[in-house]
């Protein structure tokens, strides 16, 4: 999470290109001509020992030659010498540098290891693009540097690829359709610069509406998960992601594992980020033309007036293929229209209006449309007509959306005459518009799915379940054992104990040594009976005859154990039998098989799956995924993207599934992933629904060895090494630990019961109460980004009780400084609260390595002034006349204080 000399690679004054050249369609010639003809204002220093002069500017034989530190360069010569030009643009200074150049590969593969490199320019702290990038523009600096067949116009979408073929092509695409970019940047084999430090830095870029990812693989996914979730809360980020393919998954042992799939995994990603994924390169624009807009809804369903009624058939297709809704018209809305409308118009939705409208009854629908509900959008279709002025139509929509701003607007102008000019009028005037009825309707759902999936993420969760650190140590005790005796993987009862552990329900299960003593105990259960082959070396074991079900009585039991026990030592001769399982045999008739479970990803690590269970998950395909750490919220929408979440919902007469004890068992096994990392895959598959119970059937778990140090989620968990208990001066104690999703409404009821004065004072304005969307935001935090600790009774659950006061920090993607704010609840004031959060915010500050915090406090807020001084913040100059102090302080001042201190103790 670095854009540490980021203002040098994409901000430059000056540029060095080596390896320019002046032959004719050479990599370094067509560079040369981008960067002189783009009307770049900077210098630009060609660097070339055989020439004196490029492209009419003066070339420098080598870098030291060159006469000033330029801020960029842009290496363009053969492989084996970029570590030399890197080792000499480092002695001369510079800090950044965009590799075009490739031929690299792996240590075992080739001597040019692009490693060698990265090492020489982390020396001297130089970012490098590449290598094999085709360079970048920003075209609001009149910057060209890539070797791209066009210079983009400018704009307001960042495009950023590893792709160059994508670069070109969209960029083809967009330049018909007047599309301009704030960003052009091809990433290349991403050794350095990545997608989570293009995200970082453009999250924070003011020219930059909307962000297109065109992904082929995703490196550091805790990084890329942590920027890609700040970027999408400021803006909206689009992704395209190639190589579909789930063919790298079926190497794993159990069926969650073949299930989990790499490009199901991607799409989680996408969704837990709060990116829009998109399939093809005109629905990029097309999304891009409705979110970087602005243009919001309040619900989903879509409004069509049109003066071509084919014109409007042609969008509900469109809306029914694409899964969106057709907003029906109430008895109200449609009387407020026959005082406007002719008689003859559909008295429906799509609303009709007749060929001869012109623009004052497009104006008037709209306003009858503006002031009823709002819920949804309206699409405004104009076929062209000889008696009517479609550029006047245009003019009279833009000034209904100057006039009723909250009504969302999209349209459709069909007919090339006076194509352009309507666009222009259209887009200049806020209004998204579109080719065709079928592209905008397609980029209505993408902003309808946009923002559900924005809303979900900020969905108040239920209090969180508590695993306690004695079910932990009883897992990785039974894991120990598993593995010390050279075993990866679990019994069925070693899996199902592990799972009782964690209160997750399964069948009762007792173990057979052979045939006859599973027959014994068959005579203690009533009912039908499974029989289950117990051996660490068969993983599905119904493909071995490893499963017999409904058996009747101790007799049948043994015969079926005797033909089990030999069919497997014909079979699998090799294969250790540990015993044979013997339980009572679930009634499934009634009930609904599903699957649940963890699996992990090689690039994102573990994620929980759920989806169709029994014997035809495979060919079912019904699943998804989720990241741990879950809540229930998050669980709960891992089941609903599932086709069997509509049998869970209940049909006719089938009541609805226990939907509550399906999401706990989610959550459950995500704090499994959290916590007990040498599971790399558990597979609950069935897992039985009947009734009002959930049910493990089978269990399978494989295990591994793992550093304690690993770092393995992409998300990361709740800290709970950052809890303390505190005693404040009053006598009072409170625990100080960092905040939690399940948080949100103890926060806001903590806002509610402070004083107006002192909220105005913490947020500088005005503020009666947190709206959800605010106090989802200060809950739902990146731990990775930031911190906030809450002040609570020690004890009391999560998610339950009360929260005193609430101190926070967020951090700058270098990890320098940070900037902190606090607040305690009016009636805890003066009991040294505010000292003993903003005494563990700083000691975090510490702990993670920052040099500076700073805090911005209204100079009216003394006591505030005071309390800083007091804990060693500096008052640094602001400008003349403002209303606020800027307050610092020096952590590693701190640090060092703190040593001398313990050695003048010593």
């Amino acid at each position: 999470m670095s854009t540490r000399n980021f203002d040098k690679l994409f901000r430059p004054n000056s540029i060095a290109l080596v390896g320019a050249s002046e032959t004719p369609g050479s990599v370094g010639s067509v560079l040369m001509h981008n960067l002189a003809s783009s009307g770049f204002a900077g210098r630009i220093m060609p660097v070339n020992p055989h020439r004196s002069s490029v492209h009419s500017l003066p070339s420098f034989a080598s870098i030291p030659e060159l006469p000033e530190v330029p801020d960029l360069a842009i290496v363009a010569v053969k492989a084996p010498l970029v570590l030399e030009t890197i080792r000499q643009l480092c002695e001369k200074g510079c800090r950044a540098a965009v590799v075009v150049s490739s031929g690299f590969g792996a240590a075992d593969e080739t001597d040019l290891v692009f490693q060698d490199v990265l090492d020489i320019a982390g020396s001297c702290l130089m970012r490098i693009l590449g290598p094999n990038s085709m360079g970048f523009a920003a075209p609001h600096l009149k910057l060209n540097a890539s070797f791209a067949a066009r210079t983009p116009q400018a704009g307001g979408i960042a495009l950023v690829s590893q792709s160059g073929a994508i670069i070109n092509a969209m960029l083809d695409w967009a330049e018909e359709r007047e599309i301009g970019f704030s960003h052009v940047v091809s990433l290349g084999d991403m050794s350095d610069v990545d997608f989570g430090d293009m995200l970082d830095f453009l999250a924070g870029d003011r020219r930059t509406r909307a962000i297109f990812l065109y992904a082929e693989n995703i490196t550091q996914a805790k990084k890329f998960m942590s920027a890609a979730r700040i970027a999408a809360r400021s803006r909206p980020v689009i992704v395209m992601k190639a190589g579909r393919s789930e063919a790298g998954s079926r190497a794993a042992l159990s069926h969650t594992g073949v299930l989990a799939g790499s490009d199901l995994v991607y799409g989680a990603a996408f969704d837990r980020a709060g990116l829009l994924r998109v399939n093809k390169i005109e629905e990029v624009f097309e999304a891009a033309e409705t979110l970087a807009t602005g243009l919001r809804i309040r619900g989903d369903g879509l409004t069509v007036v049109t003066n071509g009624g084919a014109a409007g058939i042609l969008a509900v297709d469109a809306l029914e293929a694409y899964g969106g809704t057709l907003k029906p018209l109430d008895e109200e809305t449609r009387s407020a229209l026959d005082a406007v409308l002719p008689k003859g118009w559909s008295r429906a939705n799509p609303i009709d209006i007749l060929g001869d409208a012109g623009p004052e009854r497009y104006r008037a629908v709209l306003d009858v449309l503006a002031e009823r509900d709002g819920q949804g959008a309206v699409f405004a279709i104009h076929c062209p007509q000889a008696i009517v002025d479609p550029v006047a139509v245009a003019q009279e929509l833009v000034r209904f959306k100057q006039d009723r701003r909250t009504l969302p607007l999209i349209a459709n102008w069909l007919g090339a005459r006076n194509g352009r000019s309507v666009r222009e009028i259209l887009t200049s005037g806020g209004i998204a518009t579109f080719e065709t009825p079928s592209k905008a309707v397609r980029a209505f759902t993408h902003l309808v799915r946009y923002q559900a999936n924005q809303r979900d993420l900020i969905e108040t969760p239920e209090a969180g379940i508590y695993i306690s650190s004695f079910a932990i140590e009883a897992a990785h005790d039974l894991i120990a054992s598993v593995l010390g005796e050279g075993r990866s993987v679990m019994t069925e009862p070693e899996s199902k104990r592990l799972l009782e552990i964690f209160d997750i329900p399964t069948v009762r299960t007792v173990i057979a040594t052979d045939a006859d003593d599973a027959a014994a105990k068959a005579a203690d259960i009533d009912g039908p009976i499974a029989l289950k082959i117990v051996s660490p070396d068969i993983a599905h074991k119904s493909d071995h005859g490893g499963v017999r079900l409904d058996l009747r009585g101790p007799q049948a039991v043994r015969e079926a154990a005797r033909e089990m026990l030999d069919r497997i030592g014909r079979d699998l001769p090799e294969a250790r039998i540990l015993g044979l399982s013997v339980q009572p045999m679930a009634k499934t008739r009634d009930g609904l098989e599903v699957l649940a479970g963890i699996a992990t990803d090689a690039t994102f690590g573990p994620v929980v799956l759920f989806g169709r269970g029994g014997r035809a998950a495979e060919v079912i395909a019904d699943r998804s995924v989720g990241f741990p750490p879950l809540n229930s919220a998050l669980a709960r929408r891992i089941v609903e993207k599932t086709r069997v979440a509509r049998r869970l919902a209940g049909y006719g007469n089938v009541p609805a599934a226990p939907m509550g004890m399906i999401v706990d068992i989610l959550v459950r096994l995500s704090e499994i992933a959290v916590h007990v990392p040498e599971i790399v895959e558990l597979d609950i598959n069935p897992l039985l629904v009947q009734g009002e119970a959930v049910l493990a059937l089978d269990a399978h778990i494989a295990v591994r060895p793992v550093p304690k140090d690993a770092d393995r989620l992409a998300i990361r968990p709740y800290p709970f090494a950052l809890e303390r208990a505190v005693d404040l001066k009053s006598g009072e104690r409170f625990l100080m630990r960092p905040i939690r999703p399940d948080d949100e409404n103890a926060l806001a009821e903590m806002v509610a019961k402070t004083h107006a004065e002192d909220l105005r004072l913490r947020f500088m304005g005005p503020m009666k109460q947190m709206p959800h969307q605010m106090s989802a935001r200060f809950s739902q935090i990146d731990y990775d980004r930031e911190m906030a600790f809450v002040a609570v009774e020690p004890g009391v659950a999560y998610g339950t009780g009360e929260i005193f006061g609430v101190v926070r920090l967020i951090a700058d993607p270098e990890n320098e400084e940070a900037e902190y704010a606090v607040l305690v609840r009016s009636d805890m004031k003066g009991k040294g609260l505010g000292y003993a959060l903003m005494n563990a915010i700083l000691d975090y500050a510490s702990q993670r390595g920052l040099k500076r915090v700073y805090g911005e406090i209204l100079r009216e807020n003394t006591n505030m002034i005071r309390m800083a001084r007091n804990l060693g913040f500096e008052r640094e100059g602001a400008e003349p006349g403002s209303d606020v102090a800027h307050v610092v302080f020096d952590v590693a001042k701190r640090e060092r204080d703190a040593s001398l201190e313990t050695l003048g103790g010593a």
